[in-house]
C-alpha cells in the first residue's frame, strides 16, 4: 500500500510549514487518475498523525475528475482512465488533469 508512505510524507510537509503550531485542518487535492485511493489516504492520516502537531486535525479530500485534451481536434474529454477516444475517433488523448496529488490547505492554530 503506497498510500501509507505517501501520507507519511504529506504529514511531514505539513508539519515542517506548521513550525511549532498545532494543525485543526489539512485540505488535499487528489486526481482521480492517479492511482491513489482517498479512503486508504484517510485511514493512514489517522496512523500517521497521532502524535503530532496534526494529531486530531481533520482530512479533507477533494477528488479531480480525469480530463483530457484530443490532440487532434483539441476537445477536452472526461477520462475514467489514462486513455480514451474523442468523439472525433483520434485517440491521441492527453491528460489535462486527475494525476495530481496536492497539499492545498492547511489551517493551524
Amino acid at each position: 500500500m503506497h498510500e501509507l508512505g505517501i501520507t507519511r510524507n504529506i504529514v511531514a510537509i505539513v508539519t515542517e510549514h506548521a513550525g511549532e503550531k498545532k494543525v485543526k485542518r489539512v485540505a488535499l487535492d487528489i486526481g482521480k487518475l492517479s492511482a491513489i485511493m482517498p479512503d486508504a489516504i484517510r485511514f493512514c492520516f489517522d496512523v500517521c498523525s497521532k502524535d503530532t502537531l496534526l494529531d486530531q486535525a481533520t482530512l479533507e479530500i477533494n477528488e479531480i475528475p480525469g480530463l483530457g485534451r484530443c490532440q487532434s481536434c483539441g476537445t477536452e474529454i472526461e477520462l475514467e482512465q489514462l486513455f480514451g477516444r474523442c468523439s472525433c475517433g483520434s485517440n491521441q488523448i492527453t491528460c489535462i488533469a486527475g494525476e495530481e496529488l496536492k497539499i492545498k490547505e492547511m489551517e493551524v492554530y
